[in-house]
């Protein structure tokens, strides 16, 4: 069973501020409440093909795995994936202008969980946009309060 979580949220911040910080892997940590610790395996600043690894805790479990940027439009659309571990992941985030000169940020995960993770992938799936739209909110906060 794949998973595919898609959550959204309106901030009211430009479109440009909104990617920029969501989009640097540096910022991760501050609105990523499961992330705990970001290095980055190539050299900066972003582009297709930089790699960054992260540190993670997600369901009691400590996550290692390192993901490649495969598409990067600045403010408009960022998509990294990994193929590591036993649930490889796709994550995107596109930005849209929003009324009143905010911006619509949607994040999406999705994967095809193997082994045990693929008889967990509702309970996952449940999990993961929980804590998406917690992250979310982690996000505007940041972002609305500067």
């Amino acid at each position: 069973m794949s998973v595919d979580v898609v959550t959204e949220i309106e901030i009211a911040r430009p479109r440009a501020v909104v990617a920029a910080y969501a989009a640097d892997p540096d910022n991760a940590t501050a609105w990523y409440r499961n992330i705990k610790a970001v290095e980055w395996k190539s050299p900066r600043p972003l582009v297709v093909g930089s790699l960054t690894a992260f540190v993670a805790e997600f369901l009691g479990r400590r996550l290692e795995y390192t993901y490649e940027v495969r598409e990067l439009v600045p403010g408009e659309r960022f998509v990294m994936s990994t193929a590591e571990g036993t649930f490889p992941m796709e994550t995107t985030y596109t930005w849209e202008d929003a009324p009143g000169g905010g911006t619509r940020m949607t994040l999406r995960n999705r994967g095809e969980p193997s082994g045990f993770a693929k008889v967990s992938a509702p309970v996952m799936a449940r999990a993961m946009r929980r804590a998406n739209r917690n992250d979310l909110r982690r996000l505007r906060e940041i972002l609305e309060a500067s």
